[in-house]
């Protein structure tokens, strides 16, 4: 096992944890909050399963996501206004909590809860198939294009894994104003969506090709 690697994959838990921990439980006053306890435990349980998977199993794949950085001007803006989104979203669910302002039945947030845990199952299912899979717009040495499985039927699985979860995590929460925060996603994801396959098309091969073949992008037969 890479030790230095299993220390940088939990010094990035630890402070994804403490982050969410602080955005949900400081907003709302409060610990008693079962709706972001519900939250961190979907959000975080199965990242630390998969975790230790990848750290055995494709530790380069683990590093590579771990160590990436985004080089592209344009989906670095990108990166920062989702990030801001979350920060907002999360903010106001606490706040909304502690307020007693509006909120979805538990029932919902629940069924939210499972629908999270699709999106991920989803996600590494995109993981087993593109091992080319990465965190930042760029075409890697020996990279080709990938057009089996979800691959032949939207040309982004991936995105389509992270917007099933995101628009989960709020209603999880509970709170329907974060929820319509977090539609912002649907402008900030077609926008990135938009950079990477002009960034693919024009350095690697076959992908414009790809283009015509996959006429979806997240959704068939809508998006």
């Amino acid at each position: 096992m890479d030790k230095d690697l299993m220390q940088q994959a939990l010094a990035k838990l630890v402070s994804g944890i403490v982050a969410v921990a602080l955005l949900t439980f400081v907003p709302a006053g409060t610990l008693a909050w079962r709706n972001a306890w519900l939250l961190m435990g979907v959000l975080f349980v199965p990242m630390i399963a998969a975790g230790f998977v990848m750290l055995y199993r494709t530790p380069d794949l683990l590093r590579s996501r771990l160590n990436a950085r985004e080089e592209q001007g344009d989906q670095r803006t990108v990166i920062a206004a989702s990030g801001l989104m979350f920060v907002a979203a999360f903010v106001i669910a606490g706040l909304g909590h502690r307020f007693g302002w509006a909120s979805f039945p538990w029932a919902v947030s629940v069924g939210a809860a499972v629908a999270f845990l699709a999106g991920y199952a989803l996600f590494g299912e995109v993981l087993r198939e593109n091992a080319y899979l990465s965190r930042t717009v760029e075409v890697q040495e020996g990279q080709h294009v990938v057009d089996t499985g979800l691959y032949g039927i939207v040309r982004h699985p991936m995105y389509a894994a992270t917007l099933l979860m995101f628009l989960a995590m709020p209603v999880i929460l509970g709170s329907p104003f974060a929820t319509a925060i977090l539609l912002c996603y649907l402008p900030i994801i077609q926008k990135r969506m938009e950079g990477e396959e002009r960034v693919l098309a024009e350095e690697l091969p076959g992908y414009a090709d790809y283009l015509q073949r996959v006429r979806w992008r997240v959704i068939p037969h809508l998006w």
